[in-house]
């Protein structure tokens, strides 16, 4: 399905800014959720993402603007050290312009499992037909960037947005709209972009073969993971098929999860409960060290460090097998 947007690679350019959609809302105000219609009205909801996508796209050029506007002297350390190809050539008072046009203006998007379950019933991890209709849906929003670059003559470009502060924020500005609605607005967080919930069982390969596809779409840059259940040094062999087979799916940016628990009395590395399997200290006693990967970043105390919408999509992850 991916062709006919050419081999998978990203713009390789600077994000100057982007905007993000909520895809969640509009698939509770055209679909089903509510219960104010027995199908959902694809055409509006369809209507509504092209209009939204519009409004996104005139903040995204409006603060572009600003941004080339801006004298060279507003930035003078990217200047002198080359961070924008061209920079040590500008005078003080020149405008950044000719320099930031090769960066990236991106539409971004959360929420497309959610989205689907709104509209469907079922998020696009669970029936053929769904995933179907997510793709198009995602299609179209790089459609519509692909268009407006070439009627602009700029890097507009469609991102999956990580969604670090949004699948929060957007959580509870839903349920206190729409209610706590199940499998949609019940949990503190929506999906990042186009993945697949990371509370739905489902085999690693199963769920590379279901996100790589969007990465095509994703000019702007994407991510997919899989989570393991242990150490993955344990098994280098298994750990190998599964980046080989993420690469040979054409996945632009890929990780695997794993825990790693260290206990700070005997060193021991593994997979640790509420004691060390290897010295008996317990938890209570001494705090052991644990990595985890949180939208990218590898931290040892995520609880601490991330919002409670973060924390609880943690806490739901399931092992990919």
């Amino acid at each position: 399905m991916a062709d006919r947007f050419g081999r998978n690679h990203q713009s390789g350019k600077g994000n100057l800014s982007f905007n993000t959609l909520n895809l969640v809302r509009l698939g509770i105000e055209y679909g089903t959720a509510l219960g104010q219609r027995a199908e959902p009205d694809i055409d509006g909801f369809i209507a509504a993402l092209d209009r939204y996508m519009g409004v996104a796209l005139r903040g995204l050029l409006h603060r572009y603007e600003i941004q080339a506007r801006q004298p060279a002297k507003a930035s003078d350390f990217m200047m002198r050290e080359g961070v924008w190809e061209g920079g040590e050539e500008l005078s003080p008072d020149d405008e950044v312009r000719d320099l930031l046009k090769h960066g990236t203006l991106s539409i971004g998007f959360i929420g497309l499992a959610e989205c689907m379950r709104a509209l469907y019933g079922r998020h696009h991890g669970e029936n053929a037909e769904v995933y179907a209709a997510a793709y198009e849906i995602i299609a179209r929003m790089r459609e519509f960037c692909d268009e407006a670059a070439d009627e602009y003559d700029l890097n507009i470009s469609l991102f999956a947005t990580p969604a670090e502060g949004l699948a929060g924020k957007f959580t509870k500005v839903g349920r206190l709209q729409f209610g706590a609605i199940p499998g949609i607005t019940d949990r503190e967080y929506y999906t990042n972009s186009f993945h697949i919930p990371v509370y739905y069982r489902l085999p690693a390969a199963k769920k590379i073969e279901l996100e790589a596809p969007f990465h095509a779409l994703c000019n702007a840059g994407a991510i997919s993971y899989v989570e393991l259940d242990g150490n993955a040094r344990n098994n280098s062999a298994a750990f190998m098929r599964i980046v080989q087979f993420a690469l040979a799916k054409d996945i632009g940016y890929f990780s695997v999860n794993h825990p790693i628990d260290r206990c700070p009395a005997c060193g021991y590395e593994g997979i640790i409960g509420d004691e060390c399997p290897s010295c008996g200290a317990e938890e209570s006693e001494v705090p052991m060290s644990r990595i985890r990967r949180v939208t990218g970043y590898l931290t040892g105390d995520y609880k601490t460090r991330f919002n409670l919408a973060k924390q609880a999509e943690v806490r739901d992850r399931v092992k990919h097998a």
